[in-house]
């Protein structure tokens, strides 16, 4: 065989069990950090579905609204919705929808 190949063949071999080394040590690099990036995650897909389903905003404030002890509830929930709907309104105009 080509002594070329062979050492071709040698460095592949080193090359390939390095990786492996480095593999496992960022493995374990990274174990502490699992939970904590885990979260960052899951907020970021919160943020994601909020920003793809910005009506449950406009929902969350009508039910604020709504269920706020103390208040003329009939006329604020009205003026609140109003606001709600023109701004929703506004959004999707400006996107172009």
């Amino acid at each position: 065989m080509n002594p070329k190949l062979i050492r071709l063949a040698e460095q592949r071999e080193r090359l390939i069990a390095q990786a492996a080394v480095q593999r496992s040590a960022l493995a374990q690099n990274i174990e502490p950090w699992r939970i904590p990036l885990g979260r960052v995650d899951q907020g970021l897909a919160a943020l994601r579905y909020v920003k793809r389903h910005p009506a449950w905003i406009v929902g969350g404030i009508a039910l604020l609204a709504v269920f706020r002890p103390g208040r003329a509830r009939a006329a604020g929930v009205g003026k609140w919705l109003t606001r709600g709907w023109a701004a929703w309104q506004l959004v999707h105009k400006l996107r172009g929808r």
